[in-house]
């Protein structure tokens, strides 16, 4: 099969793109990204919808949910030579969550752990930076390589333990690759006690409580979705404890737009035209990013691989990496409950529903079609504001922050769509599309997309201002509740 490349330009770039591209890589991961532009915006206004029966979205459904553990462990990138202990680590951390579980929100709180142990156990041996949790403390001479793989091996032991014999053959693999020698058994000391410290401190984080939920009955109120009627998942995500931010409702948005505002019906209509099973106003290359990002999991499963792929092109040390993968991860799982916070706060239903009961939401200038059917399966929870589009705003930001916003050369494929390879230089490219994805599938509203981007960059700002700061001084801690650690001052 003849292979689709898809390569996006970034002609409404920053004005500081070109001063970032001509200044040397270290120069490039000390300062913020600047000011963004403007995003395009994908707006189809003419033309009517074909109606299409959803008989075929059951199989659909069925398929992605038997497939996708594969797909996002298989889910590459052009960079694929061993980096150092860290990366090499994260993308084991990747596949062994996909393997472990088919909950997303697990996966995060997987890669947020890990990656959070791995930053503690090599961060207590270079002191670069503020701690996370500041209780280990390193023998002088102790391997940093040794301590992030013992990190990561420790933590995803303890999160999958049906994993441990593959993981226990990936460590020896790695300590293997570490000269033998009091540094590294006291750089295994400090990753298994990194490890033990995080997993202690999100023990009892309520990511495994109960919470009831009543679906809604009246107009703009979720309820589940055809064509299964799966019910809500996790209503009681947005009460998690967050790793940064102090709560879920501490970045709330708004309310979503009224049903009778002309926003409410501009972004029912567009979401209607473009997303039907059927539509002919969708572009080829918009139902390709539809479908291609249908199947490949965002969280953690998007940003980790691009990220590896940046960091080995810009050649970042052990100790950066450790930061900046735990910094990704912490934002990302921050944002996924600040967004479901938001989301069952406020009970938004999908464009699915609002589209077959379009008579009833006093809006005369949305009409209904009961035979409307999504060109991409409905996720099973509110529609405001969209997940994908919180993630990866938090995620750019810290990714623009270590990486600078764009002159990358970051590749993404995956076996279920072979057909799509897509090709980005700026990190705004790959949100963009991810923002377009959910629309012309048919899942969301252009202002689900539009405020979930803001949310995350909320989070994902808030993240990079209070955690894991060079350190230059004695400072707080990140993790809650807030406590000074005793830490040593670097001269930096």
């Amino acid at each position: 099969m003849t292979t689709q490349q898809q390569t996006r330009s970034d002609s409404d770039e920053s004005p500081d793109a070109e001063v970032w591209r001509s200044r040397p890589p270290a120069d490039r991961t000390t300062r913020s990204a600047g000011a963004c532009a403007a995003r395009r915006v994908w707006r189809l206004r003419s033309g009517t919808a074909k109606k299409h029966t959803k008989n075929t979205l059951t199989q659909r459904i069925q398929r992605r949910l038997a497939h996708v553990l594969v797909a996002t462990c298989l889910l590459v990138g052009s960079a694929v030579a061993r980096a150092d202990a860290v990366t090499d680590w994260n993308a084991i951390m990747e596949t062994t969550a996909a393997t472990a579980t088919p909950d997303p929100f697990l996966r995060i709180r997987s890669a947020a752990i890990t990656q959070l142990a791995v930053f503690e156990a090599v961060n207590s041996i270079v002191g670069d930076y503020e701690p996370y949790l500041g209780k280990v403390t390193a023998a002088p001479g102790a391997s940093p390589e040794a301590a992030a793989i013992a990190a990561a091996h420790r933590a995803l032991v303890g999160l999958h333990p049906d994993q441990a014999a593959t993981l226990d053959a990936k460590r020896g693999a790695s300590l293997a690759a570490v000269v033998d020698g009091q540094a590294k058994t006291d750089g295994i000391a400090v990753g298994e006690a990194a490890a033990l410290a995080v997993l202690a401190e999100r023990a009892n984080d309520g990511s495994l409580d109960d919470t009831p939920y009543t679906p809604g009955t009246e107009p703009g109120e979720y309820r589940p979705t055809p064509p299964d009627f799966t019910p809500a998942f996790r209503p009681g995500l947005g009460q998690v404890t967050p790793f940064a931010i102090e709560s879920g409702a501490q970045f709330r948005l708004a309310p979503p737009p009224a049903l009778g505002s002309r926003r409410y019906a501009r972004d029912y209509n567009e979401v209607k035209k473009v997303g039907d099973v059927s539509s002919s106003e969708r572009p080829p290359d918009r139902a390709d990013v539809a479908r291609f990002y249908a199947v490949t999991n965002p969280v953690p499963l998007l940003y980790n691989p691009a990220a590896r792929q940046a960091s080995q092109a810009q050649g970042k040390t052990l100790a950066q990496n450790a930061r900046i993968f735990a910094l990704l991860n912490v934002a990302i799982f921050d944002a996924a409950v600040a967004v479901f916070d938001t989301k069952y706060f406020y009970n938004y239903w999908r464009p699915v529903t609002a589209i077959h009961l379009g008579d009833r939401d006093g809006n005369r200038r949305t009409d209904a079609d009961v035979t409307w059917a999504t060109f991409v399966p409905t996720p099973p929870f509110p529609s405001y504001p969209s997940g994908h589009a919180g993630f990866g705003g938090a995620a750019r930001r810290v990714l623009e922050r270590m990486f600078g916003p764009d002159g990358h050369s970051i590749t993404l494929a995956n076996p279920l769509v072979p057909d799509v390879v897509l090709h980005y230089t700026s990190w705004k490219q790959i949100t963009d599309d991810v923002d377009d994805a959910r629309i012309f599938g048919g899942v969301h509203y252009r202002f689900d997309q539009e405020e979930g981007a803001r949310q995350g960059r909320q989070v994902g700002k808030y993240v990079l201002r209070h955690c894991l700061r060079p350190l230059h001084r004695q400072i707080r801690t990140c993790a809650a509740p807030r406590h000074t650690a005793l830490v040593t001052v670097s001269d930096d």
